[in-house]
């Protein structure tokens, strides 16, 4: 299973980046595969893997609010792994034919 995820805090001003940081440092502990990007977070492994470190990364933000914004978007297919990389991998081969 590869999780992109966003999780804001709502309702503590505009600068949400000590608070994602918090997020992203569940995610990064986790010792699954991951990214960060400017709009949301990967994650993959297995489903309730997965799943633990989105519901821990949610928590260390409610951590430091009372309340926050959580999207999530999965590609949920049983016994594929590595598929953050050959995805994109597989992407990267099609732009280089022309």
């Amino acid at each position: 299973m590869i999780a992109a995820f966003s999780v804001t805090p709502i309702g503590s001003g505009e600068e949400v980046g000590r608070a994602v940081a918090e997020a992203v440092r569940v995610v990064r502990a986790s010792g699954l595969p991951n990214e960060t990007t400017s709009m949301f977070t990967t994650v993959e492994g297995e489903w309730d893997e997965v799943m633990a470190v989105i519901k821990q990364a949610t928590d260390a933000v409610m951590a430091v609010s009372s309340r926050c914004s959580l999207v999530i978007k999965a590609d949920v297919r049983p016994g594929v792994s590595d598929g953050m990389t050959s995805k994109v991998a597989s992407v990267e081969r099609y732009l280089a034919e022309g």
